[in-house]
């Protein structure tokens, strides 16, 4: 028994099946359109099963244990009342969908783009975003990364306290809302990923135990108990989450899953959970058709992430690599270095651009013990590069955006610095025109003290990082508001210039063919003292060849372009527009053309890309 939740199959009949293993008895109460309730047969393995053939899509109804409390469905796929109200039946055959020729993409050729729904647009919703698609597609964008959307207390949320896993946020515009976007995606050639959380549940409307021993006190995570993936009657939890992967991929035609913090999972199982999803979503994929992706979010710094299960590893497509992150951004934001202690050398940075992973075993000071493992051998496209996420840009008083940080030309090389490397790169919602919205936590949850209680956790975790100032009051209402972007900024003044920025650089990453080799044993980097560094790319057979050259100091760098190829012809100059736009002297440009062996002066906080092709006598 593995499907649950409220199982639509027409003409009026609808299977409910309920994991309750410790209860002697389950009554489906359903209330409305007409309130009855009926007792349901147990199945073995602590399963409970009823086939009603008078539940229409739009019947309402909880579970009431052993004849006394009532909940709403662990399974539930919709709670149009939220998180305290009954679960509604949905039929998931009933959306026409248009995207029939739809494959997918491969991983190394996406450009991730993560948003909030409920803050891309005034709106809010599913439905608002479409008519942004075309203008990110404009852009060069081809995968859109969903924050969490399962069912959350309220209409305000970042979504990693949700509940109800298989369910679709009421205010978002609920199950068809989602199935609009996603087709409307595949319709303009745009990938859909949606963020799941796998490792808890959120604190209010939780009520996973009263049905059976889903958590265990055995392991515990930053935000309580962990799920129970290993102990008494881990199966039932584990077909649960294994499948709640299955049904987005399927129901709702997502492309991709990426897993929070999937290092606060536990699983001392002979084959873990992560084994058991692998294998489930390969033979999906097979039955499908089309690629399916599953990418994580991991603290480790172990290969095994990404390894296949029939090699020892987790069977991961993809890892957030967070190393470069924290490498890059203590180099461009000097402040930062009190967060991210262990980093702040160049050659830290050139080692996340050839290995990937930068602590491969040596001492971590923050973590007061040997830290990580090599992965130079790991394929370059098995990583998500980022500058911001919404972490990055949210978790301290959330204002962390790259744009109230540094200058503007700070903001171009950091650009540069994850379109031009040899891994799949992903930028949060306004990023690509620097918006200067701040991206605050926020929450609506109806329980006075759990708000107190998370305002006093977050001042606790993150307060020695904001120099005091003030957290924003999370379940402020104007907190969420003043989360939202400001989408018509990026047509005015430096916004669009930035905006202009990176479809150039993403122009360039589709269109040359040093940057389509993602090999990384080809990727080298030059440091300049610790001022900057040449990143070197160049095609499989070694003739055509890139220098992208990044001065990340305020002064001038010089710098004597290689031999590799006879000339070098510049192809972007971080201060082209500049010089248009400001009249800056165009002396801050470098030559179009220069030969190998000649020595340029590279201007401060600049990025400039020379190509050179090596002719064979």
């Amino acid at each position: 028994m593995k499907t649950i939740g409220a199982t639509y199959t027409g003409n009026g009949n609808c299977v409910f099946t309920v994991w309750a293993p410790e209860k002697e008895s389950v009554t489906l109460h359903i209330v409305h359109p007409t309130e009855q309730e009926l007792p349901m047969q147990p199945k073995g393995l602590g399963y409970f099963q009823l086939d009603v053939a008078s539940a229409e899509p739009g019947t309402r109804y909880f579970y009431k244990l052993d004849d006394e409390h009532e909940y709403p469905d662990p399974a539930s796929h919709f709670q149009p009342e939220d998180v305290h109200g009954p679960s509604e039946v949905i039929d998931q055959s009933a959306y026409q969908w248009h995207d029939q020729a739809w494959r997918g993409l491969p991983f190394r050729d996406l450009i991730f783009y993560e948003l909030h729904v409920g803050t891309f647009t005034p709106e809010g919703t599913f439905e608002a975003i479409i008519e942004r698609l075309d203008d990110l597609a404009e852009v060069g964008i081809n995968a859109l990364e969903l924050m969490p959307v399962c069912q959350f207390p309220g209409g305000r949320n970042w979504g990693y306290d949700g509940v109800y896993p298989y369910s679709v946020q009421h205010s978002y515009g609920g199950p068809d809302g989602l199935k609009k976007l996603v087709d409307a995606c595949h319709a303009r050639g745009i990938a859909v990923f949606l963020d799941v959380v796998y490792n808890h549940m959120g604190p209010e409307g939780n009520h996973f135990s009263q049905f059976g021993p889903y958590f265990t006190s055995k392991y515990c995570t930053p935000w309580g108990d962990a799920l129970n993936f290993d102990g008494v009657w881990a199966d039932g939890v584990r077909d649960f989450f294994a499948n709640n992967a299955l049904f987005w991929l399927e129901q709702y035609h997502i492309d991709g899953l990426r897993l929070d913090a999937t290092h606060e999972v536990f699983d001392m199982s002979a084959v873990s959970i992560w084994e058991l999803m692998h294998d489930r979503v390969s033979q999906l994929e097979q039955r499908l058709g089309r690629s399916l992706y599953v990418v994580a979010e991991s603290d480790l710094n172990s290969p095994k992430v990404v390894t296949p299960p029939a090699l020892g590893g987790h069977g991961f497509n993809a890892q957030w690599l967070d190393d470069f992150h924290h490498s890059f951004f203590v180099l461009i934001y000097k402040d930062a270095q009190k967060r991210y202690v262990d980093f702040g050398r160049m050659e830290q940075l050139a080692k996340a651009y050839t290995d990937g992973f930068v602590f491969t075993g040596e001492y971590a000071p923050s973590r007061k013990r040997q830290f990580g493992r090599s992965s130079a051998g790991v394929p370059a496209e098995r990583y998500v590069v980022f500058n911001l996420n919404h972490d990055q840009v949210g978790n301290l008083t959330g204002k962390e955006r790259l744009s109230n940080l540094v200058n503007f030309d700070r903001q171009k090389i950091a650009a540069a610095a994850i379109l031009l490397s040899p891994y799949v790169p992903l930028l949060f919602m306004g990023e690509e025109y620097a918006d200067k919205t701040p991206f605050y936590y926020f929450i609506s949850h109806s329980d006075q003290e759990l708000i107190k209680a998370i305002r006093e956790g977050r001042k606790e975790e993150f307060g020695s990082f904001n120099d005091g100032e003030e957290f924003p009051e999370p379940d402020d209402e104007a907190t969420f508001t003043k989360s939202k972007i400001q989408w018509s900024d990026r047509t005015k003044g430096k916004h669009r210039l930035m905006l202009k920025w990176h479809q150039t650089l993403i122009q360039l990453r589709r269109s040359l063919a040093p940057l389509q080799h993602m090999d990384k044993s080809s990727v080298r980097v030059t440091v300049l003292n610790q001022a900057g560094f040449v990143l070197h790319r160049q095609t499989e057979d070694g003739l055509q060849h890139l220098a992208c050259l990044f001065n990340l100091s305020d002064e001038a760098i010089d710098y004597t372009l290689p031999g590799w190829v006879n000339a070098w012809q510049k192809l972007l100059d971080s201060k082209e527009e500049q010089w248009q736009e400001d009249g800056v002297s165009s002396e801050a440009l470098l030559p179009d053309q220069v030969q190998a062996g000649q020595l340029v002066r590279l201007s401060p906080c600049s990025v400039t890309v020379y190509s050179g092709k090596r002719t064979i006598d």
